[in-house]
């Protein structure tokens, strides 16, 4: 039995490495080169904000300078704090004042989450400027100078529908350092971009701080109201996307970042907690059988090290030297020590932990919370 145990994990390893899209390859997954001899696209950016005042400088300025001129539209949504006249601040800052517009979010109505909610405002403003695409994005992120470019050339040279950059998140602190690596890794595994990018497949993903897509097609994929309850909005963007016939790609840029710090492991097992038990359909049973493969695929070959028999000893090592294998590049991409790949399967069980607690908030009545507002109430299957 240990021995087929040993097995099974270096089976699954041997999988991952060899056959799950090359999700781990983070190095396949950087922008093209801009192209400046790409026709300029007409771009509107809307940037979601609530409480947002700590941030949301960095964010404007950084699009409002960019390499190319693009217009920006930021919903208040109701906002108790500065945000909208840091923004104004901004921008007039940058020079750019007039290319920014402030919307004053509505209340929200039923049936809608906060965020897909002040992004369907800011769609129905941008729509006035008839632009070419949409940069939906999030107020804590600092985009670099040619971000705007890079997307624009992707969209253009591939013939993509939606483009979307996983941007570097804030990793300076000790709990960013153990968990914010992993979140990136598990997220390319549920989602390997290659398989995305593949019309062939069904796999659709994105990442939600940073979506530059081209407005028909997201007109034609239903517009916002067409997620307007979802959690993960970004990956249910993306299937309305391929669903209505578009194409999506989905990568990582290195200079384009997030300001938002997560300082502490609480902090970051509340980001976690948002959406884990959303993601797997408010289901005990997928919960439970989830629990166990992250067992077996991250804790299983560590438990084969302290049996007595040989076999299970060099399987479980072996698989644990494939799971580092995997993680390393993700590791080198946030520019860590070496060794921190080794740690993956300790940190599978803050995640393990993590995702338990996700269903926890949801049967409390809690599930989806953020900025105050509960996003995945009880009883929702949606």
């Amino acid at each position: 039995m240990l021995t087929f145990a040993g097995f099974l994990t270096l089976v699954i390893w041997a999988y991952l490495l060899l056959a799950h899209g090359n999700f781990w390859r983070i190095n396949r997954l950087l922008p093209w080169p801009v192209r400046g001899a790409l026709e300029l696209a007409t771009v509107v950016a809307v940037v979601p904000a609530r409480n947002e005042a700590d941030v949301v400088a960095e964010c404007v300025t950084s699009l409002l300078t960019q390499s190319f001129s693009i217009r920006l539209v930021l919903v208040d949504d109701n906002s108790t704090d500065n945000t909208a006249e840091i923004a104004r601040a901004a921008a007039q800052a940058a020079g750019a004042g007039d290319r920014l517009t402030v919307v004053s979010g509505s209340p929200l109505p039923a049936g809608w989450s906060g965020k897909l909610w002040a992004v369907h405002q800011g769609v129905l403003t941008a729509k006035d400027l008839a632009p070419d695409y949409l940069l939906l994005t999030d107020a804590d992120i600092h985009h670099s100078r040619d971000s705007v470019a890079m997307l624009n050339t992707i969209a253009q040279e591939g013939r993509f529908d939606l483009v979307s950059f996983m941007v570097r998140l804030h990793c300076k602190t000790f709990a960013e350092k153990c968990l914010i690596p992993a979140f990136v890794f598990f997220f390319f595994m549920l989602y390997p971009p290659e398989w995305i990018r593949d019309a062939r497949r069904k796999t659709a993903g994105a990442a939600g701080g940073c979506m530059f897509i081209r407005r028909e097609a997201l007109e034609k994929a239903g517009g916002i109201e067409s997620i307007r309850a979802e959690i993960i909005d970004d990956c249910a963007l993306a299937w309305r996307v391929r669903e209505s016939g578009g194409k999506v790609w989905l990568g990582v840029v290195p200079e384009t970042e997030s300001v938002r710090p997560y300082g502490t492991f609480t902090d970051i097992g509340s980001m976690v907690s948002r959406s884990a038990f959303n993601q797997l359909h408010h289901s005990v049973l997928i919960l439970m059988l989830s629990l166990l493969g992250l067992a077996v695929t991250y804790l299983l070959p560590i438990a084969l090290l302290f049996t007595r028999h040989w076999n299970p000893v060099w399987c479980g090592a072996g698989s644990w030297a494939l799971m580092a294998v995997c993680f390393w590049p993700t590791v080198k991409f946030y520019r860590l020590n070496p060794l921190w790949s080794l740690a993956l399967p300790a940190i599978a069980i803050f995640y393990m932990g993590a995702t338990f607690h996700s269903a926890v908030m949801y049967w409390t009545g809690k599930g989806g919370l953020w900025k105050g507002r509960v996003q995945d109430p009880a009883g929702d299957q949606s």
